[in-house]
């Protein structure tokens, strides 16, 4: 072999290490840079508030049987007085008062057993209330016995939302803000301590969602006392 062609063969397979040498710590670093980016870590904050409900919507129902329709029609009209008398005299105003149209149904024409019936027609009425003003309502609701003196009997089926109070917080708008950033400073200070306890430091924010927010009874006895709830998700990058 001639000594040129020996050394062109040398002074290519040393362009060609050297190729392979950059190409490899070019890899290397970029694995690292990749590796760096990714030390993030991510996160969940709570923020939790008790609010009393400010809106309350009551259904008073009650019941009649007969069988003559325009006597119990008659009847519920007396009844009906009666019962938005006992309303206004408890401070609920003409606004917050609803009158729905009675209903009546034939007993008779649902019987398929042929059963022998006293009376025919089954006839309900229902006056809502709707207020904002929680606290006097609920006083009324204790005192709706008083109604069964007069020969009323309001109808309370536990599992029925036609005759059970309903309770709402339509101050949502205005709690939003702060318990978001009270949701985001529980999820950095658990960031934080995490990034203390991996010895590292906590970086920059990197992404961050919220959660929907919940609104529920806080519990089967107190309906009108509503928890809020939310979630935020957070991720930093470690520094």
């Amino acid at each position: 072999m001639k000594l040129s062609n020996l050394n062109n063969n040398l002074v290519a397979a040393g362009i060609l290490a050297a190729g392979l040498l950059s190409l490899g710590l070019s890899l290397r670093s970029g694995i690292i840079a990749f590796k760096d980016r990714d030390r993030t870590v991510e996160v969940k904050g709570l923020a939790e508030r008790e609010v009393k409900a400010n809106k309350v919507t009551w259904p008073l129902m009650y019941k009649e049987l007969g069988n003559d329709p325009s006597q119990m029609y008659e009847l519920l009209e007396q009844k009906n007085k009666k019962v938005i008398s006992f309303l206004k005299a408890g401070g609920i105003t003409d606004e917050e008062i609803s009158v729905n149209p009675p209903t009546i149904t034939d007993r008779q024409a649902d019987n398929y057993g042929n059963d022998i019936m006293t009376y025919r027609y089954k006839a309900s009425s229902v006056i809502t209330v709707t207020s904002n003003d929680v606290d006097k309502v609920r006083k009324l609701i204790r005192r709706q016995t008083e109604l069964m003196k007069q020969g009323i009997a309001i109808v309370s089926e536990e599992y029925s939302s036609n005759t059970t109070p309903s309770y709402d917080f339509t101050g949502l708008n205005d709690i939003k803000p702060s318990m978001v950033e009270e949701a985001t400073k529980n999820a950095r200070a658990t960031a934080e301590k995490f990034a203390e306890d991996s010895h590292c430091s906590l970086g920059s924010l990197r992404a961050a969602s919220q959660g929907q927010f919940s609104i529920e009874d806080r519990d089967a006895n107190t309906p009108y006392i509503k928890n809020v709830r939310v979630v935020t998700t957070v991720k930093y990058g470690l520094d």
